[in-house]
């Protein structure tokens, strides 16, 4: 204050400095985002090239639970001449995702780490551990649990007809099970780091259970390729149990009301 009771200007020339900080700091965050939106691309780029030498065998991997439904010596089928080439490409690129998964998490952990605290900046390696264990093992929970429960289904539905399915088609219903089902089990590590910098509560997660059990359905029709209610069930019901695991989770792990 000056001796008229006003600010003086070095006041208002202090918070001038800090509000241009600020659109500084904003610029550099995004100049963060894209350096490392660069980092994902490529390392995904990398995986999938390696992945692209081992294309046929995995999606021999890939067509293992639909062949031990198919009656014995039926194959899947293609109608297009280049469905074969596109569909390894396909394949190689869905395996590059689970590669490149560990970089690609520590990129969105740098990312997201300059507005933690030092304390809870220390749980980048637990972090990434879990996240990634998560992401593959709900993957190979959709692969060898959810699409052998839906495809099952499906053939014996159509069992009184001939069976033709393309390699496109099945990529596209396998795929989207496995991506999905690693995208859901990461549910109780988002869950953890919102407890433990008190941005949810045990109490509040299960208030909203009801709201979270109907957008689990959402997202369950969303994920799911066909429209029938087995598959999508088949989903959410996994989807409901790592919710209430996370409740669990928030309960031992969250941050504790201050006395």
């Amino acid at each position: 204050m000056n001796e008229s009771g006003s600010p003086d200007d070095s006041s208002s020339s202090a918070e001038e400095q800090e509000a241009e900080l600020e659109r500084m700091s904003f610029l550099e965050h995004l100049d963060e985002l894209r350096r490392r939106l660069l980092i994902i691309i490529f390392s995904l780029i990398g995986a999938f090239l390696i992945c692209w030498a081992f294309a046929p065998q995995l999606f021999a991997l890939l067509q293992a639970p639909i062949t031990r439904l198919l009656p014995e010596g039926e194959k899947l089928a293609y109608t297009r001449l280049t469905a074969p080439f596109f569909l390894y490409m396909k394949v190689a690129f869905l395996a590059g995702i689970f590669l490149a998964s560990p970089l690609i998490l520590w990129q969105v952990w740098g990312f997201i780490s300059p507005g933690l605290y030092r304390k809870e900046r220390r749980l980048a390696a637990p972090f990434i551990i879990f996240a990634t264990l998560s992401f593959v093992a709900g993957g190979y929970f959709g692969y060898q649990v959810i699409f052998p429960i839906a495809a099952s289904f499906f053939l014996d539905t159509g069992a009184p007809f001939q069976q033709v399915i393309t390699v496109d088609d099945y990529f596209s219903f396998i795929s989207k099970i496995i991506l999905g089902m690693g995208v859901v089990f990461e549910t109780p590590i988002l869950v953890f780091f919102l407890a433990r910098i008190g941005i949810v509560t045990p109490a509040f997660l299960l208030q909203k259970f009801k709201y979270a059990v109907l957008i689990i359905f959402i997202i369950a029709a969303v994920i799911t390729p066909t429209p029938d209610v087995v598959t999508q069930s088949a989903l959410a019901v996994p989807m409901i149990l790592l919710y209430l695991l996370g409740i669990a989770i928030s309960y031992l792990f969250g941050k504790k009301p201050a006395p």
